[in-house]
């Protein structure tokens, strides 16, 4: 029951208007899920109150935001409207942009400027034009694609098949689509310096460790009932969210043999702060954020947050960090340097995905309800 396990640990929630109806990470695993949703529209900023609407089922994922930061343009899913809302965050225009069906995750190539985004109802990448917006190509990946990543100096992009054993690999120059056999992989990231791809299966925990140029592969586990990874860039250390134990799993370059972190309660999503090389942690039953310093492989702080946090973006220009909280419709924003809220938004119903653009101060935001997406002025 892999493909909607992500219920489970803070993407797919049962959702009534401002509520998410969920009886927790730990008592689900291994059930089938249908996440509640809304009729989406357009983008605006949500007001503290909505009417109730009728939910409809559909699938979500924590990648349905992304900032290129090349173009300075925004993307959010809108899942049941089988497009992606766009955003020119450096002359204000917006737009809607037709996709396939069920759009899920987006990834950005930041050497082509092009977006790539994922539909989980047919099977396809739509490929859009960086400086046009327009879908330039639709490129047929499989069955059941969920995750994207983007090595934009190797010219690749990466999918995940929940249920296959493959891993789709679409070069950017050329649109076309080759696989690996890779062990049913549903998360990844990528080293873009190393052009290493850890590639992680929620069930078990598997994590294979791809190398993008021979393709070659190093298996390892981190344990079962894992969700949530994120990569440092700059040390190229792996950080992944355990759920099921209440621990972050950390694999340093070039190794592995994970060493632990206890958190407690439910770790579901992660972000990393480069340039201070802090780690921030989602606790879904914690309603918090827990903050590692890297290196220490040690919890140095814990920040309340809203009910459910599910999502993290992180400005490190600004030392600011945002939680969407999926069942108190609203995004909390951290100040880093004194490791506090310091503002919290009613903003949508059950945000699900953020997007930071620090030279613009804007968070970009994919929500369930009649406003798809929001977008956050932090100035």
């Amino acid at each position: 029951m892999k493909y909607l396990i992500q219920f489970l640990c803070c993407a797919l929630r049962w959702v009534a208007a401002f509520a998410v109806s969920a009886t927790g990470c730990l008592g689900m695993f291994g059930c089938p899920i249908l996440l509640a949703g809304f009729s989406a529209a357009t983008m605006a900023q949500q007001p503290a109150q909505q009417p109730v609407e009728e939910p409809r089922s559909g699938l979500i994922n924590s990648a349905g935001a992304a900032f290129n930061p090349a173009t300075e343009k925004s993307y959010v899913v809108d899942s049941n409207g089988s497009s992606v809302e766009v955003s020119n965050d450096r002359n204000g225009a917006e737009q809607s942009v037709k996709v396939g069906p069920n759009p899920i995750s987006i990834a950005v190539n930041s050497t082509n400027g092009r977006a790539y985004v994922v539909n989980a109802g047919d099977g396809t990448v739509s490929v859009l034009d960086g400086q046009t917006d327009g879908v330039v190509a639709t490129v047929k990946v499989g069955d059941h694609p969920y995750s994207i990543a983007s090595d934009s100096a190797a010219g690749k992009i990466y999918v995940t098949r929940t249920y296959s054993n493959q891993l789709m690999v679409i070069d950017a120059a050329t649109n076309q689509v080759s696989s690996i056999e890779a062990g049913s992989p549903d998360l990844l990231v990528i080293d873009q310096k190393s052009h290493t791809i850890y590639l992680l299966s929620y069930e078990m925990g598997d994590l294979a460790i791809l190398n993008g140029l021979t393709r070659a592969i190093t298996r390892t586990t981190v344990g079962m009932h894992a969700w949530g990874m994120a990569i440092n860039q700059e040390t190229g250390v792996v950080y992944i969210a355990k759920p099921g134990d209440g621990r972050i799993a950390v694999i340093e370059a070039g190794s592995i043999h994970p060493v632990y972190i206890e958190t407690g309660g439910q770790p579901c999503a992660v972000a990393v702060d480069e340039r201070t090389n802090t780690i921030y942690v989602a606790d879904y039953s914690g309603n918090s954020v827990h903050v590692i310093k890297g290196g220490k492989n040690q919890v140095a702080a814990t920040i309340p947050v809203g009910a459910r946090p599910e999502a993290l973006a992180v400005d490190a220009v600004h030392d600011r960090v945002y939680v969407a909280n999926t069942s108190g419709a609203s995004v909390s924003v951290i100040d880093g340097t004194v490791n506090r809220v310091v503002r919290t938004e009613p903003l949508g119903v059950a945000p699900y995905a953020l997007a930071a653009n620090p030279p613009d101060r804007k968070v970009h935001i994919a929500s369930l309800g009649r406003r798809s997406s929001a977008i956050l002025l932090d100035r």
